[in-house]
Protein backbone atom coordinates (compact mmCIF):
# COMPACT_ATOMS: atom_id res chain seq x y z
CA UNK A 1 0.00 0.00 0.00
CA UNK A 2 1.77 3.56 -1.17
CA UNK A 3 0.71 5.08 1.89
CA UNK A 4 2.62 2.51 4.46
CA UNK A 5 5.54 3.10 1.79
CA UNK A 6 5.94 6.82 3.12
CA UNK A 7 8.12 8.13 5.10
CA UNK A 8 6.46 7.69 9.03
CA UNK A 9 7.59 10.73 11.45
CA UNK A 10 7.48 11.97 14.20
CA UNK A 11 9.50 15.40 13.90
CA UNK A 12 8.19 18.52 15.47
CA UNK A 13 10.61 21.32 13.67
CA UNK A 14 9.73 23.54 11.29
CA UNK A 15 12.44 21.96 9.33
CA UNK A 16 11.76 18.44 9.65
CA UNK A 17 8.14 18.91 9.53
CA UNK A 18 8.54 20.49 5.86
CA UNK A 19 10.92 18.04 4.64
CA UNK A 20 8.63 15.54 5.63
CA UNK A 21 6.14 16.41 3.44
CA UNK A 22 8.12 16.96 0.57
CA UNK A 23 9.78 13.29 1.17
CA UNK A 24 5.82 12.51 1.52
CA UNK A 25 5.05 13.69 -1.95
CA UNK A 26 7.66 12.01 -3.87
CA UNK A 27 7.07 8.77 -2.31
CA UNK A 28 3.02 9.26 -3.26
CA UNK A 29 3.02 10.48 -6.12
CA UNK A 30 0.28 8.13 -7.14
CA UNK A 31 -1.90 10.96 -5.61
CA UNK A 32 -5.68 9.84 -5.29
CA UNK A 33 -4.50 6.04 -6.02
CA UNK A 34 -3.49 6.47 -2.19
CA UNK A 35 -6.68 5.39 -1.27
CA UNK A 36 -7.61 2.61 0.98
CA UNK A 37 -8.07 -0.85 -0.75
CA UNK A 38 -8.89 -3.09 1.91
CA UNK A 39 -11.90 -5.49 0.72
CA UNK A 40 -13.33 -5.57 4.32
CA UNK A 41 -13.47 -4.03 7.76
CA UNK A 42 -11.86 -6.88 9.31
CA UNK A 43 -8.88 -6.67 6.37
CA UNK A 44 -8.55 -2.56 7.14
CA UNK A 45 -8.55 -2.77 11.15
CA UNK A 46 -5.22 -5.47 10.86
CA UNK A 47 -3.67 -3.14 8.60
CA UNK A 48 -3.87 -0.11 11.16
CA UNK A 49 -2.69 -2.46 14.13
CA UNK A 50 0.19 -2.98 12.25
CA UNK A 51 0.47 0.74 11.36
CA UNK A 52 0.55 1.38 14.80
CA UNK A 53 3.05 -1.68 15.71
CA UNK A 54 5.47 0.53 13.49
CA UNK A 55 4.87 3.59 14.54
CA UNK A 56 4.76 3.11 18.46
CA UNK A 57 8.21 2.41 18.83
CA UNK A 58 9.61 5.37 16.37
CA UNK A 59 7.24 7.93 18.25
CA UNK A 60 7.36 6.83 21.77
CA UNK A 61 10.57 4.59 22.26
CA UNK A 62 9.87 1.60 24.97
CA UNK A 63 7.53 4.01 26.98
CA UNK A 64 4.66 1.98 28.44
CA UNK A 65 1.28 3.64 26.66
CA UNK A 66 -1.57 2.80 29.45
CA UNK A 67 -4.60 1.93 27.93
CA UNK A 68 -8.21 1.80 28.91
CA UNK A 69 -8.72 4.77 30.42
CA UNK A 70 -10.67 8.11 30.83
CA UNK A 71 -7.65 10.49 30.84
CA UNK A 72 -8.02 11.06 27.18
CA UNK A 73 -10.59 10.19 24.84
CA UNK A 74 -11.38 10.91 20.78
CA UNK A 75 -14.30 11.54 18.98
CA UNK A 76 -14.45 11.56 15.51
CA UNK A 77 -16.79 10.10 12.81
CA UNK A 78 -16.67 6.34 12.09
CA UNK A 79 -17.22 7.32 8.50
CA UNK A 80 -15.96 10.79 7.37
CA UNK A 81 -18.33 13.10 5.12
CA UNK A 82 -15.17 14.36 3.90
CA UNK A 83 -12.23 13.53 3.88
CA UNK A 84 -9.99 16.45 3.49
CA UNK A 85 -12.13 17.78 6.30
CA UNK A 86 -12.51 15.07 9.33
CA UNK A 87 -13.96 16.31 12.88
CA UNK A 88 -12.30 15.54 15.55
CA UNK A 89 -12.72 16.20 19.66
CA UNK A 90 -9.91 15.05 22.17
CA UNK A 91 -11.11 15.64 25.78
CA UNK A 92 -9.76 15.17 29.00
CA UNK A 93 -10.22 13.30 32.57
CA UNK A 94 -10.48 17.06 35.17
CA UNK A 95 -8.47 14.93 37.68
CA UNK A 96 -5.62 14.15 35.69
CA UNK A 97 -2.88 16.75 34.89
CA UNK A 98 -2.56 16.48 31.22
CA UNK A 99 0.38 18.70 29.87
CA UNK A 100 0.86 17.47 26.33
CA UNK A 101 -1.15 15.02 23.40
CA UNK A 102 -0.26 13.30 20.51
CA UNK A 103 -2.60 13.40 17.42
CA UNK A 104 -1.58 10.72 15.19
CA UNK A 105 -3.10 9.11 11.92
CA UNK A 106 -1.69 5.81 11.85
CA UNK A 107 -2.01 5.75 7.56
CA UNK A 108 -1.22 9.16 6.55
CA UNK A 109 1.89 9.81 4.57
CA UNK A 110 3.02 12.00 7.89
CA UNK A 111 1.51 10.57 10.63
CA UNK A 112 2.10 12.75 12.95
CA UNK A 113 -0.81 15.56 12.49
CA UNK A 114 -0.63 17.65 15.57
CA UNK A 115 1.59 17.99 18.98
CA UNK A 116 -0.27 19.99 21.55
CA UNK A 117 1.17 21.26 25.06
CA UNK A 118 -1.19 22.89 27.86
CA UNK A 119 0.34 25.79 30.04
CA UNK A 120 0.18 24.49 33.99
CA UNK A 121 -2.71 26.40 35.15
CA UNK A 122 -4.66 26.02 31.62
CA UNK A 123 -6.80 23.74 33.00
CA UNK A 124 -7.55 22.28 28.56
CA UNK A 125 -10.74 19.99 29.16
CA UNK A 126 -11.44 19.47 25.55
CA UNK A 127 -9.77 20.46 22.24
CA UNK A 128 -11.14 20.12 18.96
CA UNK A 129 -9.99 20.50 15.42
CA UNK A 130 -10.11 18.88 11.83
CA UNK A 131 -8.10 16.84 9.85
CA UNK A 132 -7.37 15.09 6.50
CA UNK A 133 -7.67 11.25 6.77
CA UNK A 134 -5.73 9.75 3.53
CA UNK A 135 -6.77 6.24 4.19
CA UNK A 136 -9.32 3.94 6.38
CA UNK A 137 -7.00 4.22 9.35
CA UNK A 138 -7.00 4.43 13.36
CA UNK A 139 -6.61 7.54 14.78
CA UNK A 140 -4.69 7.59 18.04
CA UNK A 141 -4.10 10.17 20.75
CA UNK A 142 -1.11 9.70 23.16
CA UNK A 143 -1.97 12.02 26.61
CA UNK A 144 1.44 12.72 28.48
CA UNK A 145 0.44 14.06 32.51
CA UNK A 146 2.97 16.02 34.51
CA UNK A 147 4.48 12.95 36.10
CA UNK A 148 5.29 11.20 32.55
CA UNK A 149 3.19 8.51 32.22
CA UNK A 150 2.13 8.27 28.78
CA UNK A 151 -2.37 6.96 28.38
CA UNK A 152 -3.43 6.25 24.71
CA UNK A 153 -6.84 5.98 23.00
CA UNK A 154 -8.27 5.38 19.60
CA UNK A 155 -10.74 5.66 17.32
CA UNK A 156 -11.46 4.34 13.52
CA UNK A 157 -12.33 6.56 10.44
CA UNK A 158 -13.23 5.04 7.29
CA UNK A 159 -11.86 8.20 4.65
CA UNK A 160 -10.07 7.93 2.35
CA UNK A 161 -7.70 10.40 -0.40
CA UNK A 162 -8.26 13.61 1.88
CA UNK A 163 -4.26 14.42 1.58
CA UNK A 164 -4.45 14.58 -2.07
CA UNK A 165 -7.94 16.18 -2.25
CA UNK A 166 -8.09 19.22 -3.96
CA UNK A 167 -8.26 22.72 -1.75
CA UNK A 168 -11.39 24.06 -1.59
CA UNK A 169 -10.66 27.41 -1.63
CA UNK A 170 -9.65 29.60 -4.98
CA UNK A 171 -5.35 29.99 -4.61
CA UNK A 172 -5.45 33.68 -5.18
CA UNK A 173 -8.22 34.15 -3.19
CA UNK A 174 -6.23 31.83 -0.15
CA UNK A 175 -3.24 33.45 -0.50
CA UNK A 176 -5.16 37.37 -0.05
CA UNK A 177 -6.76 35.88 3.02
CA UNK A 178 -3.67 33.94 4.11
CA UNK A 179 -3.05 34.62 8.26
CA UNK A 180 -6.07 36.30 8.69
CA UNK A 181 -7.39 35.13 11.77
CA UNK A 182 -10.63 35.05 14.29
CA UNK A 183 -12.22 33.85 17.57
CA UNK A 184 -15.10 33.13 18.91
CA UNK A 185 -16.78 32.58 22.39
CA UNK A 186 -19.40 29.67 23.65
CA UNK A 187 -21.67 29.59 26.35
CA UNK A 188 -20.99 27.09 28.77
CA UNK A 189 -23.07 24.67 30.91
CA UNK A 190 -20.35 25.13 33.82
CA UNK A 191 -19.40 28.55 35.28
CA UNK A 192 -16.46 27.77 36.03
CA UNK A 193 -15.58 26.69 32.60
CA UNK A 194 -14.98 28.65 28.97
CA UNK A 195 -15.33 27.69 25.18
CA UNK A 196 -13.50 29.65 22.56
CA UNK A 197 -12.57 28.36 18.79
CA UNK A 198 -9.71 30.12 16.66
CA UNK A 199 -9.96 30.37 13.15
CA UNK A 200 -6.96 30.72 10.78
CA UNK A 201 -6.97 31.52 6.99
CA UNK A 202 -4.25 29.43 5.77
CA UNK A 203 -4.28 26.65 3.00
CA UNK A 204 -2.35 24.21 4.93
CA UNK A 205 -0.99 22.87 1.19
CA UNK A 206 -0.59 18.65 1.90
CA UNK A 207 2.23 18.89 -0.52
CA UNK A 208 0.48 15.92 -2.18
CA UNK A 209 -2.20 17.94 -3.87
CA UNK A 210 -2.24 18.94 -7.74
CA UNK A 211 -3.23 21.81 -9.57
CA UNK A 212 -6.16 21.82 -11.07
CA UNK A 213 -5.02 23.70 -14.14
CA UNK A 214 -1.33 22.68 -14.58
CA UNK A 215 -1.37 19.32 -12.69
CA UNK A 216 1.50 19.81 -11.37
CA UNK A 217 2.33 19.26 -7.71
CA UNK A 218 1.61 21.93 -5.23
CA UNK A 219 4.29 22.71 -3.10
CA UNK A 220 3.29 22.25 0.87
CA UNK A 221 2.81 25.00 2.68
CA UNK A 222 1.39 24.38 6.00
CA UNK A 223 1.12 25.84 9.81
CA UNK A 224 3.90 24.44 11.80
CA UNK A 225 4.15 26.79 15.05
CA UNK A 226 1.04 28.33 16.94
CA UNK A 227 0.66 29.84 20.75
CA UNK A 228 -2.68 30.95 22.03
CA UNK A 229 -2.60 33.13 24.91
CA UNK A 230 -4.98 34.74 27.37
CA UNK A 231 -4.42 37.77 29.26
CA UNK A 232 -0.42 37.48 29.06
CA UNK A 233 -0.82 34.14 29.87
CA UNK A 234 -0.18 30.86 27.60
CA UNK A 235 -3.01 28.45 27.25
CA UNK A 236 -1.57 26.22 24.61
CA UNK A 237 1.08 25.31 21.66
CA UNK A 238 0.62 23.79 18.52
CA UNK A 239 3.32 21.87 16.64
CA UNK A 240 1.46 21.01 13.24
CA UNK A 241 2.02 19.08 9.87
CA UNK A 242 0.46 18.23 6.62
CA UNK A 243 -2.86 16.75 8.14
CA UNK A 244 -4.59 19.76 9.42
CA UNK A 245 -7.00 20.88 7.04
CA UNK A 246 -6.70 23.76 4.97
CA UNK A 247 -8.27 27.15 7.31
CA UNK A 248 -7.05 25.14 10.68
CA UNK A 249 -9.90 25.82 13.58
CA UNK A 250 -8.99 24.75 16.94
CA UNK A 251 -11.67 24.80 19.72
CA UNK A 252 -11.12 24.22 23.11
CA UNK A 253 -12.49 24.74 26.47
CA UNK A 254 -10.45 25.75 29.22
CA UNK A 255 -10.76 26.47 33.16
CA UNK A 256 -8.39 29.10 33.49
CA UNK A 257 -9.71 32.66 34.26
CA UNK A 258 -6.71 35.13 33.13
CA UNK A 259 -8.55 38.63 32.52
CA UNK A 260 -7.63 40.00 29.18
CA UNK A 261 -7.69 39.64 25.21
CA UNK A 262 -6.77 36.52 23.70
CA UNK A 263 -3.48 36.82 21.36
CA UNK A 264 -2.23 34.19 18.64
CA UNK A 265 0.60 33.72 17.26
CA UNK A 266 1.32 31.31 14.28
CA UNK A 267 4.24 30.74 11.64
CA UNK A 268 4.17 28.08 9.09
CA UNK A 269 6.60 26.57 6.73
CA UNK A 270 7.39 29.51 4.37
CA UNK A 271 8.94 31.42 7.38
CA UNK A 272 5.52 33.58 7.79
CA UNK A 273 4.56 34.80 10.93
CA UNK A 274 0.93 35.43 11.37
CA UNK A 275 0.23 37.61 14.88
CA UNK A 276 -3.29 38.67 16.15
CA UNK A 277 -4.33 40.28 19.58
CA UNK A 278 -8.22 40.32 19.45
CA UNK A 279 -9.77 42.74 21.80
CA UNK A 280 -13.05 41.57 21.49
CA UNK A 281 -14.25 37.92 20.56
CA UNK A 282 -17.83 37.03 18.89
CA UNK A 283 -20.21 35.23 20.00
Amino acid sequence: MAATECTRTGARSRTALALAASFAMVLCSAGPGLAQTATSPEQAAAEAAGAWAELKPDLFGDKELIEGTDTVAIDAPKRATDPAVVPVTLSFDPKMDVRKVTLVIDENPSPVAATFEFAQGADIRELSTRVRVNAYTDIHAVAETGDGKLYVTKAFVKAAGGCAAPAAKDPEVAAREMGKMKIRAFETDDPGMHEAQLMIRHPNNSGLQKDQVTLLYIPAHFITDLQVDKGGKTLFTMTGGISISEDPSFRFRYGASDAGPFHAKASDTDGKAFEKTFDGVES
